[in-house]
């Protein structure tokens, strides 16, 4: 018995007996409306427990050795396949010189007023270089015997190992080794009898586009990817096109294009639109992946050069309900001016740079960082039933100063009356 006292003693909820309560409308109406307060609280509270939220995380990119997939699908509505030549130079001083064969898909537009409408090209372009100039140049004779070089490669008798030319590709790659003009091999007997020169020439005045679509891989380090007219070659030092051909015909050829697709690593997420399902919460989308898609660059300027700057990071989505995604983010600036340089025709005081070469560049950082996207809900179970509480407690506590308020100003309004 003589622990009843101590427990009574630190009981923290006091009891009124019932006949010292009084309750008036006042607080009847105090009382429904904190019920409602407290219904509306509680909904949101649960919303927001089952609502899910992208947290971002930065981390050091472990795998920035690996090689870079690079997924590309541009058009270009006034330049023909065989014009075209798609290089890859980073700088570690490695160069990957006219890929187009490798892992490229080339589309003729036959159509200049409808660029959508395309077909595959059905036969290997010549400017391929899918093996070097002196394996194809060292083969020897053929059944038209040893072809011509045309003084582009050394063919005396006794030199060893005779060089020998015997098809037009082979004569183009030796010209562009030497850095002599080929336009489009006219009066040149290889490609006169391969059919190249009327080929080409046909599809020249048919005023043919080209669509490119494929997928290379870069390393993870600063470079620079472009679409530029004619053979290429590169010694130390430098990169040079042979713009014969394209400066040959005053009124054709432009490097206005239309960016259909444009992306970094696997693009098979981007195929089953399971991309960021629930990040719309922070303000992420799927832009974010491929913001150049649709981008159109149409100024009908030969002589012009259109610069893209992409600063690409890797990226990891984590989803609740879904397989975990890898893939790579991209900012873009993008950047056009004349070859003639000069000032700018919208903003007198810039002033463009001379020189360089008509084309689509695209110039890439790769980040070392990496960003990790994880779907999390937003509230635990314990979180939210410790937000029920606080918020009954609150309305409660706050309906209960209003109540004793309003029964303290009726008190006093009561006594007055009774004066």
């Amino acid at each position: 018995m003589t622990s009843r006292p101590k427990l009574l003693s630190i009981d923290a909820f006091s009891k009124t007996i019932e006949d010292a309560k009084i309750k008036t409308a006042s607080g009847g109406i105090i009382t429904l409306l904190c019920c409602v307060i407290v219904l509306y609280l509680i909904r949101n509270e649960y919303n927001d427990y089952k609502s899910i939220i992208n947290l971002p995380t930065l981390v050091v990119d472990k795998e920035i050795n690996k090689p870079l997939d690079i997924n590309l699908d541009i058009t270009f509505p006034n330049m023909p396949c065989e014009v075209i030549t798609l290089d890859i130079l980073d700088v570690s001083g490695d160069a990957k010189v006219d890929i187009l064969k490798s892992g490229f898909q080339k589309f003729r537009i036959t159509n200049p007023a409808d660029p959508t409408n395309s077909e595959i090209l059905d036969d290997e372009s010549i400017l391929s270089n899918d093996i070097s100039l002196l394996e194809m140049a060292t083969r020897g004779e053929d059944a038209n015997g040893c072809g011509s070089c045309y003084g582009a490669l050394p063919q005396d008798e006794g030199f060893e190992p005779k060089y020998c030319c015997n098809d037009c590709r082979t004569v183009k790659l030796a010209y562009a080794e030497k850095l002599w003009a080929f336009y489009d091999g006219t009066d040149i007997d290889q490609c006169e009898r391969e059919g190249y020169v009327s080929k080409i020439t046909e599809r020249i005045q048919a005023n043919e586009g080209c669509r490119v679509k494929g997928t290379t891989q870069i390393n993870r380090i600063s470079g620079n990817l472009h679409f530029a007219p004619g053979a290429s070659d590169t010694n130390p030092g430098r990169h040079v096109h042979d713009l014969s051909l394209y400066d040959k015909y005053d009124d054709k050829f432009n490097f206005d294009h239309i960016v259909n697709h444009l992306s970094f690593g696997p693009s098979e997420h981007l195929k089953k639109g399971n991309l960021i399902s629930a990040s719309s919460q922070d303000g992420e989308s799927e832009d974010s992946t491929t913001p150049l898609d649709g981008y159109r660059a149409e100024l009908h300027k030969k002589n012009h050069m259109y610069s893209y700057y992409l600063k690409v990071v890797a990226t990891r989505f984590e989803f609740l309900d879904k397989p975990t995604v890898e893939t790579n983010q991209f900012s873009v600036i993008t950047h056009d001016r004349p070859l003639v340089g000069g000032r700018d025709e919208d903003h007198q005081h810039t002033l463009h740079a001379r020189g360089g070469i008509p084309g689509v560049f695209l110039f890439f950082e790769i980040s070392p960082m990496k960003i990790i996207n994880k779907e999390q809900f937003a509230k635990t179970w314990s979180g939210f039933v410790l937000g029920v509480i606080s918020s009954v407690a609150g309305v409660l506590m706050v309906g209960a100063l209003l109540d004793r308020s309003v029964w303290a100003a009726e008190k006093a309004i009561r006594q007055k009356k009774d004066l």
